[in-house]
């Protein structure tokens, strides 16, 4: 039986949306503090929201040579917790989590790397006039180039299966 009012639990939308990933980063940080405990690895955790996505980075206050066993060779390992992470969080949640996890630094630092490979293949496009095919890629690597070709003012697309899905960027 209803006294015939309605109740609305959504807030405004960006307010859901922010408290949303702000949960997500939470639960992400209690995961991974559980992980950094069982490994005993000393990290301190960040939480920020970027680009409508939970992100998450456990940074460390020494050399960080411990934390590199946590990135693995050219980030599997990261990859692997990332996933990992995000499983956590769609157990609490309920919900798919797009959450973004970085370790010492490395995908900070790769995103950089990408978008001088994304920015040099945009100007070898427009040079030739041909469009340039890049090696295969994570999805997470061919986001930061086609970012990076369209910050440079041309079009790019993803060709191929997964693992070898690479970047073609087209020429104006």
């Amino acid at each position: 039986m209803t006294d015939g009012t309605t109740t609305s639990s959504a807030p405004a939308e960006g307010t859901d949306t922010l408290t949303r990933l702000e949960q997500e980063g939470e639960i992400a940080a209690d995961y991974l503090e559980g992980l950094l405990d069982i490994a005993d690895l000393d990290g301190d955790i960040d939480m920020d929201v970027e680009a409508d996505r939970a992100a998450v980075s456990i940074i460390s206050d020494s050399s960080g040579r411990d934390l590199q066993k946590l990135v693995g060779r050219d980030g599997e390992v990261l990859e692997a917790l990332q996933e990992l992470t995000r499983l956590a969080v769609h157990r609490e949640t309920g919900d798919r989590s797009r959450l973004m996890l970085d370790i010492a630094g490395f995908r900070a630092k790769k995103r950089e790397e990408l978008a001088e490979i994304g920015a040099r293949a945009a100007d070898e496009a427009k040079t030739s006039g041909t469009p340039v095919k890049l090696d295969p890629m994570t999805p997470f690597e061919r986001k930061v180039v086609h970012d990076a070709i369209a910050a440079a003012g041309l079009r790019s697309e993803s060709e191929g299966e997964e693992p070898q899905r690479f970047v073609v960027v087209l020429p104006a």
